[in-house]
């Protein structure tokens, strides 16, 4: 990590090679944040703090958080946003809170209470057995109130108007879904379930929250939600904003890289080749354990020349940040 502490007067550029006006200047630094959000805000909020801070609108984020959720958010800065469509793609941890007994329209804490069911007859084991049934590969119907597209229209949106949406199930995979705590509430008549889950991308929490509320016959929502993973990056190693804005944290995007794909360490001719945009020897050839996908390229000095895939038998930059085309 880049360490830069703010100053207690002035607060001089965050990033090397960003004006004291803010502006861009040719040389920027790039890499990660990481940011641990807090509740109330929206993943855009975080970017546009982060805009601020790193003095650079070429800020970006790797899928967003509810307002509701806190955790881990990935922003990329600069370079390093060209990284954010392989972080998207990767899976996820959460610890979450259903509370089973009530239906929200949001299937969250954030919708109001649309229908109450008295939980007090379901057993820990009633919990333990529907939960099972929803690990493993599932076909999810995600929740309404969600980002998804209905014929050119958010689906939320359409919610909010008043609309029926029905929305397709998608295959997710649940490749942990943990009990931690059963806690009986309001008299026994709701059940809060403490959980942890990790899964693939594209999985709705909340809509786990719901399907094991309803194969409960009680009802079920969201009443908390944290991610604590995001594919190689964790909670540990994330920021609040207050911190960022004292001690801006930045994970260089040789790092990043090298913690999302495998690695290979190139020549000087090799690293030459590939900033002009040629091909090189194919990976397969040249490392001991070759990826099926991208490979993350570093020149000697440890710079992050290019992310390379193999056609054949030659290896091609697909993104190459030290280009001289």
């Amino acid at each position: 990590m880049t360490r830069i502490t703010a100053g207690t007067v002035y607060i001089t550029p965050i990033l090397v090679g960003v004006s004291k006006a803010g502006q861009n200047t040719e040389e920027q630094a790039s890499g990660l944040v990481l940011v641990d959000k807090d509740q109330g805000m929206t993943s855009h909020d975080v970017v546009g703090r982060i805009r601020r801070l790193a003095g650079t609108r070429k800020v970006g984020h790797a899928g967003t958080l509810d307002p509701m959720a806190t955790g881990v958010l990935v922003i990329g800065v600069n370079k390093a946003t060209r990284l954010l469509t392989y972080i998207v793609g990767h899976d996820k941890t959460y610890t979450a809170t259903i509370r089973l007994g009530q239906n929200t329209v949001t299937d969250d804490a954030e919708g109001d209470i649309i229908s109450e069911r008295i939980a007090a007859a379901v057993t820990d084991e009633d919990i333990e057995r529907e939960i099972s049934k929803l690990r493993g590969d599932i076909e999810q119907i995600p929740s309404q109130v969600s980002a998804i597209k209905v014929d050119g229209k958010r689906s939320y949106a359409r919610v909010r108007a008043g609309e029926q949406v029905e929305l397709k199930a998608r295959p997710v995979t649940i490749s942990r879904f943990d009990i931690h705590k059963i806690r009986r509430e309001v008299g026994g008549k709701v059940l809060d379930v403490d959980v942890t889950v990790s899964c693939t991308s594209g999985t709705y929490i909340r809509a786990l929250a719901r399907d094991l509320g309803e194969a409960l016959h009680v009802g079920g929502h969201l009443t908390a939600l944290r991610r604590t993973e995001v594919g190689p990056y964790s909670i540990e190693k994330s920021k609040r904003l207050e911190e960022l804005a004292e001690e801006f944290e930045v994970l260089s995007l040789e790092k990043a890289a090298g913690a999302l794909f495998a690695n290979r360490q190139l020549t000087e001719e090799e690293a030459s080749e590939l900033s002009f945009g040629r091909t090189i020897t194919a990976s397969k050839n040249v490392m001991d354990e070759p990826a099926d996908d991208l490979v993350a390229a570093f020149a000697p000095d440890g710079a992050l020349v290019a992310l390379i895939a193999d056609k054949g038998e030659k290896a091609r930059g697909q993104i190459v940040f030290t280009g001289k085309q």
